[in-house]
């Protein structure tokens, strides 16, 4: 095993102990390689490592942060370079919401610890049928802190989400944590998204984090079989 690996093992287990606190940087590369007593390009290494697992978010001139939602498990996500919502992933395209259901509650256990916060922190829980050309394209079940995410709205909901927190409130996404799955449809996606009962559906569960770590959005998108391929390049980098 190379040294940087031997020094990412070390620093996946003190992140999944909770060594280091979560709402500040880890220590920087140049104090990391003095306690490990490695090179900084072999501290990078390790780290960059770990950004790639979507455990660490590397943030240019802040320091490097834990990824709140990668505490909540032992898999392993793909983060994604870019992330748009999907207003703005289908530019161009009449894309239109249908609200279902919006209000304000407080979490299960797991809807909190999937956004990092106690039960006692008030949400929104938003369901959407997106709309795209006219036809049914996505169920959409959401959960947003309501203290971290103001200003949510009919209007807000009947456009972009995305937009509203990136420019009305200001705030950076930085990623997302996804897992993909094949469910049975449900008496919702039947209702909403026209499938008949021995559909297949595409669930994506996804986490949605700023670029401080912390967990903005819990989703669950019920994806028509028919409208949604997963498409992933990877590049070996030398």
């Amino acid at each position: 095993m190379n040294k940087y690996e031997k020094i990412a093992n070390e620093m996946r287990t003190r992140i999944k102990s909770s060594v280091y606190d979560i709402d500040q940087p880890i220590p920087d590369e140049k104090t990391l390689a003095l306690e490990f007593g490695c090179s900084r390009m072999a501290m990078k290494r390790a780290l960059d490592t770990l950004a790639a697992e979507g455990m660490l978010f590397r943030k240019r001139g802040h320091g490097t942060f834990i990824i709140q939602s990668a505490m909540q498990d032992e898999h392993v996500h793909v983060v994604s370079n870019e992330i748009l919502g999907l207003s703005n992933l289908l530019k161009g395209k009449d894309v239109k919401s249908k609200v279902i259901r919006f209000e304000v509650q407080f979490p299960s256990q797991d809807v909190a610890a999937h956004l990092a916060i106690d039960e006692k922190t008030p949400v929104y829980y938003v369901v959407r049928l997106r709309i795209v050309e006219g036809e049914p394209y996505v169920l959409e079940k959401t959960y947003m802190p309501a203290s971290l995410i103001p200003g949510i709205n009919d209007e807000v909901l009947n456009h972009s989400i995305y937009d509203h927190i990136t420019q009305e409130l200001q705030l950076k996404i930085a990623g997302t944590h996804r897992k993909i799955r094949a469910c049975k449809s449900d008496d919702m996606d039947q209702q909403y998204l026209g499938c008949r009962a021995d559909d297949p559906i595409l669930e994506v569960e996804h986490v949605g984090f700023l670029d401080n770590g912390t967990p903005f959005e819990y989703s669950f998108s019920r994806h028509r079989h028919d409208k949604f391929v997963v498409t992933s390049v990877n590049i070996k980098r030398s």
